[in-house]
């Protein structure tokens, strides 16, 4: 009986092992001063795209967000930089090629068509800047840039609920 308690042990204790091990590859691993690149990198794109939202969209509360995002980001961007001074990390001085694209594309556009289009791309970029700062907030080597990624999480989480309920409404109204 003892030998079976082990064995079961021992097979549970593996298992553990094993699903620690695939949640920990699933989770985006960058390095501290990575983390710092690709987060001021997003951040501007956030205040860029959101400036757009305010003078493009064609919905009250596309434009709301638009402001929030400028207003949220601009507060981030500010805290981020003077971390990344005071630990000689680099930051970056533009935001991505990617977002550099999503923002020409973006600029094209107008009212619902921009709605529909930025909100998308917010969702999608909420989401991983959620995954992106909650695996900072657990393994950040620097203790200040684990604090500001802890930090900054929540009001990335109310940005992606926020996101995913503008664009579920843009949804439900072209459903007959």
């Amino acid at each position: 009986m003892n030998r079976i308690l082990a064995l079961t042990s021992l097979v549970a204790a593996a298992c553990l092992f094993m699903t620690a091990r695939a949640e920990e590859k699933a989770r985006p691993t960058v390095t501290d001063e990575q983390f710092v690149i690709r987060a001021s990198a997003d951040g501007l794109a956030e205040v860029e795209l959101g400036k757009l939202a305010a003078d493009r969209a064609g919905a009250a509360e596309v434009k709301k967000f638009g402001h929030h995002m400028v207003e949220d980001h601009t507060k981030a961007n500010k805290e981020l930089i003077a971390l990344a001074n005071k630990k000689m990390f680099p930051v970056a001085a533009q935001m991505g090629p990617t977002h550099q694209a999503t923002a020409a594309m973006l600029a094209r556009l107008q009212s619902n068509e921009f709605d529909r289009a930025y909100m998308t791309h917010m969702v999608k970029d909420h989401e991983e800047a959620v995954a992106l700062f909650t695996a900072k907030a657990q393994d950040a080597k620097d203790a200040d840039l684990k604090a500001f990624a802890a930090k900054t999480l929540p009001t990335l989480k109310e940005h992606l609920q926020m996101a995913r309920n503008i664009a579920g409404k843009g949804q439900e109204e072209k459903k007959p």
